[in-house]
């Protein structure tokens, strides 16, 4: 099973990390966090199929925090290369995507990929907040 979602925030992100290190009914595979201009695209990939009364539970928590998500194809590429193996570093190169995590959920990963965009800026925009 696997669930993408759209975020707004870097806050909201970081509550999905908390939320599956806390979670440890969820079989979690990996979770890939990628950066856009405008918002944050999550991926959760489990390693089995959860009782559809989980499943349903865990949906209604990430529709609190964003919006299903239907990636385009060149977001779609990107997270496909990742779970077939390939570095985040090509992956970022070939399809021009901001690939902030990749494999167990590491809140660190996020922070420091925020601490490093609104330094280089000067400011802190909101989808960084």
């Amino acid at each position: 099973m696997e669930y993408i979602y759209y975020l707004a925030n870097a806050s909201l992100t970081l509550r999905i990390v908390e939320f599956l290190h806390q979670a440890s009914w969820l079989p979690v595979r990996f979770l890939t966090v990628i950066h856009q201009i405008d918002g944050w695209v999550v991926k959760v990939k489990l390693d089995a199929l959860i009782p559809p009364e989980e499943d349903a539970d865990f949906r209604a928590f990430l529709n609190e925090l964003g919006i299903p998500y239907e990636p385009d194809i060149r977001v779609r590429m990107a997270l496909w290369g990742l779970e077939i193996g390939q570095s985040p570093v090509s992956v970022m190169r070939r399809y021009q995507v901001a690939v902030v995590s990749h494999g167990y959920p590491d809140r660190g990963e996020i922070e420091e990929f925020r601490r490093q965009f609104v330094s280089g800026l000067g400011y802190c925009p909101e989808t960084l907040a």
